[in-house]
């Protein structure tokens, strides 16, 4: 069953135009679907993938003859897991210079598409990335009616219970579509092993050339257990027995095949502001709660606090924009900063809020930058307040794709 995906009338627009659509984004999260929807409204095309080793050695090795057999007298061409080829963007570029079609390719790996391709398709490429369901996508594809009130409507306190179940499923499994499509605990639970296993034990090693997984597998533990705490680098190296370009190295991957995201320091003071150390979390909740054994309620578990952020952060990164967090010196700190058009807007996440209220540090942080708005999520909290010249909007947390 195809789950409706935001990044398709996106595509839509670019159809006609000459340029190669590249669609980067983690196994499993639908990238070969969403193109074989969209080309199933389409005539004289063609469909390969790399996985097929002598599709992708003729590519590789005779391109007048792949031409004769996939690009002659077609309109549209689609190269499935184009990350296998290693001189991929030479023999594009040529294609795409001689012939009149337009081709779309994907990866399972953003660093990998460009490096084997887009360098030498520069002007001639628009790259999009995939990622899991955003809670929108979810609640479009779960219950339609729901997901246009929620759209079209200001979200009440009222009507915060009709979508907190879920959120709550959501939460909890995450948004791989495989998982989301499947109705029974248990079947979500396997799924998210699967993606485990196959993707990120087998691939991750083979990218990171590593003898064995335990390092790799210890360290995205750590990373889960402190969702949201600024990484110190030294007492994770000495955690891992990892020196610092391993685990930069290993970071660095992790980051790049979308299985967490890295949230940089906003900072204009360096003498008062952190300017290096990141924070990590998961692009998917399902994955994270998958790494730590814990599938329980939200009302049943100690870390709810992290699932919350982690949501929020996913959330914003799923619709493109940069995760950044600020902290001083002296401990002051707003769990998410968003630059958008010039502006910038501070996020807090709070998971129990009843009246609406901002810590000293967010109220510090308006003092100091006095941007035009603000953000504060919690479960259910639905109001606003005005601090000097910011309105400060308190929202339920499933509303950040909404306002992002």
């Amino acid at each position: 069953m195809y789950i409706e995906r935001d990044l398709e009338k996106k595509i839509q627009k670019y159809l006609k135009r000459k340029e190669i659509i590249a669609i980067a984004g983690a196994r499993q999260c639908g990238k070969t679907t969403l193109v074989h929807h969209v080309f199933s409204k389409l005539k004289n095309k063609e469909i390969i993938s790399f996985d097929d080793q002598e599709i992708l050695n003729l590519f590789s090795n005779n391109i007048k003859l792949f031409i004769e057999l996939y690009v002659e007298g077609k309109d549209y061409l689609f190269i499935d897991e184009f990350q296998y080829a290693k001189q991929g963007g030479k023999q594009l570029k040529y294609i795409y210079d001689t012939h009149k079609i337009k081709i779309f390719i994907s990866g399972s790996s953003s660093p990998d598409l460009a490096i084997h391709g887009l360098k030498y398709l520069v002007g001639r490429v628009f790259l999009f990335n995939l990622y899991p369901l955003s809670f929108t996508e979810f609640l479009r594809y779960k219950n339609r009616k729901l997901y246009n009130i929620y759209l079209k409507n200001k979200v009440s306190s009222s009507f915060v219970n009709y979508l907190k179940k879920y959120y709550d499923e959501f939460i909890i499994y995450g948004g791989y579509p495989n998982v989301v499509l499947a109705e029974r605990k248990e079947v979500k639970i396997e799924v998210l092993k699967g993606i485990y296993d196959t993707y990120f034990l087998r691939e991750i090693r083979e990218i990171l050339q590593l003898p064995d997984n335990f390092k790799l597998i210890k360290l995205i533990k750590l990373l889960a257990l402190q969702i949201g705490n600024v990484v110190n680098y030294s007492e994770l190296s000495s955690s891992l027995d990892m020196n610092h370009f391993e685990l930069m190295k290993n970071l660095n991957v992790l980051n790049q095949t979308f299985i967490c995201i890295e949230a940089k320091p906003f900072f204009t003071n360096k003498k008062k502001e952190l300017i290096k150390s990141p924070e990590f979390f998961f692009l998917d909740n399902g994955f994270r709660n998958l790494v730590v054994k814990n599938f329980n309620r939200l009302d049943n578990r100690s870390d709810f606090g992290y699932l919350h952020e982690n949501f929020v952060a996913s959330e914003i990164v799923k619709k493109d924009n940069e995760l950044m967090y600020w902290r001083t010196k002296v401990k002051a700190e707003v769990d998410f900063i968003l630059e958008k058009q010039g502006e910038i807007i501070p996020i807090e996440v709070k998971s129990h809020l009843k009246t609406k209220k901002i810590t000293r540090s967010f109220r510090n942080f308006l003092e100091s930058y006095k941007p035009k708005k603000g953000f504060i999520f919690s479960e259910d909290l639905v109001d606003k307040m005005k601090v000097g010249k910011t309105i400060v909007q308190f929202n339920p947390i499933f509303c950040v794709s909404k306002i992002f």
